[in-house]
């Protein structure tokens, strides 16, 4: 999706900033990072590709400039009494260290499914740590009532004036290199780096274009701009949880629609893709949303060629256990992996004929159960080099009269389908489909049980972790109740985010 945005030719909110940002204090933690050319990119996309290296910082994040700008400007009163922040990350890493340079005492509420890798960066910087909730938003609950009962200083990961001029020196570093630059693409996830970035640009050279970019299921400024006002999402997912935010913040807002070009969303396929194209070209590991704006350039790029393009390559505090899931939907995200449920006749030779028509094309799998004496489906994944060969294949397969469904974008298939073995239930006519997600945390299973009580029969049941803090979850539940509103009343009564999918293709395809 791509909202364009008719920025203001008047810099009202945004004029003040140029003056913060330098006078930002951000050079006694932070470094200038280079920014590198990105071959592979570059050949890939037809464009002059550059990155601008924040994953070199000392914390790898950008976050330590705003953080620390934003502490060095509280007075004497506020410093004695000491900060409070609520992160699950780069915020407080950027925040610990900041505290334990200007020696101020720092306390750190993070969620309990926050990674121990993360909570020892934190603690390595001498500041104290609580565990509280599921996800943020119930750790930020939680550090906003401790901030009133300690009567400390609470420090925003992203809307405030000082924290949005310390990401902007990012800005004023690009300038300041002396490259040309035709767009600039920023990931967004409350809008400090974006609003920090755009305000120096903007007002210093103004051909050049700025892009917000935000994964599709956490996109809070897209909403916002298509509202015309700051809106809080319903549900947002978490695997880049770096950019995993409800709502844009106000001064940052403020600032974006004076100051930005355009907003783009992406997948988080799309997302992996931007991981591996990163590693490529610089053998550094970002995490995912440090990826998120490689990955709308890329999407930019495809309307256009010969520009001078930089993304900004945010942090790399990746968590180990995701690489493996980055590393197989990075295929997806460049579209070179492609999903297919093909119906073939359950006889001797449908094999054969079937594996004829790929010829010598690489099969990454292939799924196969026997379901009645007549048809089979096959669920097959293959590698391609390039959306013509995909055509070709599809209309062997048609010629060959093989009916088939491409799968590729169905989130059942990819987070569920492809890990599941077995057949299908006998019975289906009352059983319905949930998808959902559950914190990566002791108990959970046991206590979404429990919620569940036993007036349903479960009848389905798959669960996959993506190496962040919540798992995909896939349910059947037999529902005999004449009121078919009951049962999705008390899933959302249990406090878990489920949708209902028993009309999804694949499982009506494979499981039903």
């Amino acid at each position: 999706m791509r909202i364009k945005n008719n920025k203001s030719k008047h810099f009202t909110k945004s004029k003040k900033y140029i003056s913060l940002i330098e006078k930002s204090f951000v050079y006694e933690v932070a470094s200038v990072t280079p920014i590198t050319e990105a071959i592979n990119l570059s050949k890939k996309t037809g464009n002059k590709v550059c990155l601008k290296r924040e994953d070199l910082q000392p914390i790898f994040s950008f976050k330590n400039r705003g953080s620390y700008n934003k502490i060095k400007h509280l007075n004497n009163t506020e410093k004695e009494k000491g900060v409070i922040a609520a992160s699950a990350g780069n915020h407080a890493q950027g925040v610990a260290s900041a505290c334990q340079k200007l020696k101020i005492k720092c306390l750190i509420v993070m969620p309990e499914t926050t990674p121990e890798i993360k909570i020892k960066a934190v603690k390595g910087f001498k500041a104290s740590v609580i565990l509280h909730g599921d996800n943020y938003d119930q750790a930020l609950a939680h550090a906003k009532k401790l901030c009133k009962k300690e009567n400390r200083t609470f420090i925003d990961p992203f809307d405030d004036p000082y924290t949005i001029a310390g990401q902007g020196t990012v800005g004023k570093e690009i300038l300041d290199s002396g490259m040309d630059f035709d767009a600039i693409f920023v990931p967004v996830g409350g809008g400090g780096l974006l609003a920090g970035i755009s305000a120096w640009i903007s007002q210093k050279n103004k051909k050049t274009k700025i892009f917000g970019v935000e994964v599709d299921d956490s996109a809070c400024l897209a909403a916002a701009m298509q509202a015309g006002k700051r809106v809080r999402l319903k549900s947002i997912g978490i695997f880049a949880d770096g950019v995993a935010v409800a709502q844009v913040g106000k001064h940052n807002l403020e600032v974006i629609k004076e100051c930005v070009d355009e907003v783009i969303t992406v997948s988080i396929d799309e997302v992996c893709a931007g991981v591996k194209d990163i590693f490529e070209d610089t053998r550094v590991l970002s995490e995912p949303a440090g990826a998120v704006a490689v990955a709308g350039l890329k999407k930019y790029a495809v309307r256009t060629k010969k520009k001078n393009l930089l993304a900004i390559s945010s942090g790399a505090n990746l968590n180990f256990d995701r690489i493996s899931y980055i590393a197989e939907r990075s295929e997806l995200g460049e579209e070179s992996e492609k999903i297919l449920s093909i119906q073939i006749p359950e006889k001797s030779g449908s094999f054969l004929r079937l594996c004829k028509i790929f010829g010598k094309s690489q099969i990454t799998e292939f799924n196969y159960r026997m379901s009645d004496s007549t048809i089979a489906q096959v669920l097959v994944g293959i590698k391609i080099k390039d959306l013509k060969t995909f055509t070709g294949l599809k209309e062997r397969l048609t010629s060959k009269k093989f009916n088939f469904k491409d799968l590729t974008k169905n989130d059942i298939s990819n987070d569920h389908l492809r890990y599941m073995v077995g057949g299908r239930k006998i019975s289906t006519n009352n059983e319905r489909l949930f998808r959902g997600e559950f914190p990566e945390r002791p108990g959970a299973l046991l206590d979404f049980l429990e919620s569940l009580g036993n007036k349903w029969n479960i009848s389905l049941f798959h669960y996959r972790n993506l190496g962040s803090a919540f798992g995909k979850v896939l349910v059947g539940i037999e529902d005999n109740s004449a009121n078919n509103k009951k049962l999705l009343k008390h899933l959302h009564k249990t406090g878990y985010n489920f949708s209902e999918e028993t009309n999804n293709i694949a499982y009506k395809q494979y499981l039903k």
